[in-house]
């Protein structure tokens, strides 16, 4: 996924910036555009800091303006648009399995929480497993009751890492679940394609319907012999994070590559489900595992990719559809964990889609987050000066950030001094800073 070997990824984004700065010195390089897309670019404005590990934003859609933040130690804060709320909304420390990939992870809220007082939480407990669980609010309406847990499912885990962790309630009520699959490297038990498990899928369930749960009657592998029918969609590595256009009910799922390629996903909003989405058989547009002749039509392949050369872990985002940034409907935004872009992708009307580097940041992207309008937030990990940003348009022509500010974790000590060439909507990069990129990739691929 992301959060493993933070250390090793850390001085490696150090190593990229570093050297760019001296390459930048020697001679000319090219790298990352911030060019503006059209009239369009971004900047990231810090909304609170001081955060340990926030992996998770969210809102309880109750009309009070809060972000909900989750925190990978075994937390959920709330920060009320002033500060940040103390004690912690809920505290689960105890439970939780934290460090690399592990941690928890995800938190969403209850369409009716107003009325029932529900949430529901992703994490890995203390024996390494996935746990999905509910919990209630308290009378306090900024603190949830720790005793209330109720464990709706526990996925075994073979090995550390792709714990996914994304919750989200879809258009049609139902909760949806991001499952990575089962870790280790190359998924070696060919968990993605394997429907008798719930590893390297997204999950549909039903928790108004029966308890803890039940199962939606038209998920696809209903009746399906041998297949979990909790499955909504499989052939996922590690769909960290995925998220649902508010306004057309479509799916976004950014989905953590191997050793090549990362992947955007999609799934229209009248789709029934099924789609098969390629991993381990493939990567991206690439074939993996067959190395050759692998996709014999039923696959659904990712409408955006980039290769290594230019990040090493996507994090999914949201299609902006606040009000604040007009500029900005419509746009797609995403990043990625280790070079710290962030994209803007839209529909090119011909069936495909269109993308350019908004952002060039030295921040660690752990996820995307939405408030109650539509505003889009995003996350800086860092153990003790993690940091929510929130997104909004700029009239700049060019953009940069850096995490230089209280340390950063995110190599924020080196600044972000980059030369930048931009050829229409190209992005045009330099030998020596693919060279840089490519081992940086390599320690990575060492540890996921």
């Amino acid at each position: 996924m992301k959060l493993g070997a933070l250390s090793i990824r850390l001085m490696g984004r150090k190593l990229v910036r570093s050297t760019i700065v001296t390459a930048s010195l020697s001679g000319p390089i090219f790298l990352f555009s911030a060019a503006s897309w059209g009239a369009v670019t971004i900047k990231a404005e810090p909304v609170v800091t001081g955060l340990s590990s926030p992996v998770d934003i969210t809102h309880a859609g109750d009309g009070s303006g809060r972000l909900f933040i989750t925190l990978q130690g075994g937390r959920v804060v709330i920060f009320d648009g002033v500060q940040i709320l103390s004690p912690p909304f809920l505290d689960i420390n105890s439970l939780v399995s934290s460090g690399g990939e592990r941690g928890l992870l995800g938190a969403a809220f209850h369409p009716n929480y107003v009325g029932n007082g529900f949430f529901y939480v992703s994490y890995t407990d203390t024996a390494g497993d996935s746990v999905i669980a509910r919990y209630s609010v308290s009378l306090d309406p900024n603190r949830a009751d720790p005793t209330s847990g109720v464990i709706l499912l526990t996925i075994p885990q073979p090995f550390s890492n792709h714990n996914g962790g994304q919750l989200h309630f879809g258009p049609d009520g139902y909760l949806y679940i991001g499952i990575g699959d089962g870790g280790s490297g190359g998924d070696p038990q060919n968990n993605g394609q394997d429907l008798g498990t719930l590893l390297g899928k997204i999950l549909r369930i039903d928790v108004d319907s029966g308890f803890p749960f039940t199962v939606p009657p038209d998920n696809p592998f209903v009746g399906v012999v041998g297949a979990r029918e909790e499955i909504w969609s499989f052939g996922l590595r590690n769909p960290w994070r995925f998220s649902f256009d508010r306004l057309t009910g479509d799916m976004f799922i950014g989905d953590v590559g191997q050793n090549s390629w990362e992947e955007v996903d999609f799934q229209p909003a009248n789709s029934t489900g099924g789609e098969n989405y390629g991993w381990r058989v493939m990567e991206g547009n690439s074939c993996f595992n067959p190395a050759i002749n692998c996709n014999n039509g039923t696959l659904t392949l990712p409408i955006l990719v980039y290769d290594h050369s230019v990040g090493c872990s996507v994090t999914g985002g949201y299609l902006y559809r606040g009000s604040k940034n007009p500029n900005l409907n419509g746009l797609y935004l995403y990043g990625d964990f280790c070079s710290g872009l962030i994209w803007g992708a839209q529909e090119d009307g011909l069936g495909g889609w269109n993308t350019t580097v908004l952002l060039d940041t030295n921040f660690s992207i752990s996820t995307f987050g939405e408030d109650e309008s539509g505003e889009i937030y995003f996350a800086h990990l860092s153990a003790t000066d993690g940091t929510i940003y929130q997104v909004v348009q700029s009239t700049s022509s060019t953009n940069s950030a850096s995490a230089s500010s209280g340390g950063g974790g995110g190599g924020g000590a080196v600044g972000c001094f980059i030369t930048t060439a931009v050829y229409g909507s190209q992005e045009v990069m330099g030998v020596w800073a693919r060279f840089v990129l490519k081992l940086f990739s390599y320690f990575r691929n060492l540890t996921i």
